[in-house]
């Protein structure tokens, strides 16, 4: 089995480079290819990405369901693994993998914790271990094999935010879902921008209008009004 790694990216320069030098260091042979999908990114990310060997692919849409929709049809793994750019990985995420599948689940993710100290953080971390639909998240990282994804049609492009809620939530009426038991790093940027208190006010605003089926549109507009970005 072969695993085609898909990044959504936009104006992630600073970190595109460090990540697809781990996935080619860490992930060997089983890693088929590594496709970075950039919306219009105003840095040089995409031009970093093909220089570490990485295939780009030029989105126009700038919206992760659509960018990594666009990746997954030009994948040529068995297995699709999302990953957002700012993202480190576990060593044996290549191996984790493809365990899990050969163990008969058919996607999953990974716990996390923060590239931080604030004891805030390391509590809210502790969540990632259960595998509850609010608990997960798309720093968490997704793989999923292709006949799943294409069984589901793929990301749903009308969550504009979301989207990753809304595919493994389709996912677990068809296959079990695996939670990795080890942790990914995950930037502790938006809780350096925001207090810790404003972030999950904000995560739970979310989900609780993604739960109640507001349009995306809408939550994405109060999920922005609620935070400061950098």
């Amino acid at each position: 089995m072969k695993i085609s790694v898909i990044i959504p990216t936009l104006n992630e320069s600073e970190t595109i480079s460090e990540l697809i030098q781990f996935i080619k260091t860490n992930g060997g042979s089983s890693v088929a290819e590594i496709i970075v999908v950039d919306a219009d990114s105003k840095d040089n990310t995409a031009q970093v990405a093909l220089n570490m060997g990485a295939r780009v692919l030029h989105s126009v849409v700038a919206s992760r369901a659509s960018q990594m929709n666009q990746g997954s049809r030009a994948a040529t793994g068995d297995i699709l693994y999302f990953i957002h750019a700012d993202v480190r990985l576990v060593n044996s995420f290549a191996t984790d993998i493809i365990q899990a599948i050969d163990e008969g689940f058919e996607a999953g993710c990974y716990r996390y914790a923060f590239n931080s100290s604030s004891k805030l953080l390391s509590m809210t971390s502790f969540f990632t271990r259960f595998n509850a639909l609010m608990c997960r998240g798309g720093d968490q990282t997704l793989f999923i094999s292709k006949k799943l994804f294409t069984a589901l049609k793929g990301f749903d492009e009308y969550y504009i935010i979301m989207e990753d809620y809304d595919i493994i939530r389709r996912i677990r009426t068809r296959s079990q879902f695996k939670v990795i038991p080890k942790r990914i790093l995950v930037s502790a940027r938006k809780y350096e921008t925001n207090s810790w208190l404003r972030v999950q006010s904000a995560n739970f605003t979310a989900f609780m209008m993604f739960y109640l089926r507001q349009h995306p549109s809408l939550i994405k507009s109060a999920y922005k009004r609620m935070l400061r970005y950098r």
